[in-house]
């Protein structure tokens, strides 16, 4: 009868952090982001100051 022996095989060792490469992408769409957020907070607060302008009562 042969007899079967197997050998552990390690997982291959990781060179570099996996980490470093995704957080440049992450900031340039979280730059993304922020500017569009702000291009909305800039607009709404426009239209509020046109929208207190317009409620004034004429005197």
């Amino acid at each position: 009868m042969p007899v079967f022996t197997f050998e552990k095989i390690s997982p291959p060792v990781r060179r570099a952090p996996t980490a470093a490469a995704s957080k440049k992408p992450r900031g340039v769409i979280r730059q993304m982001i922020d500017r569009i957020a702000e291009r909305r907070a800039r607009r709404t607060l426009q239209d509020e100051r046109a929208m207190r302008r317009d409620e004034k009562p004429a005197e």
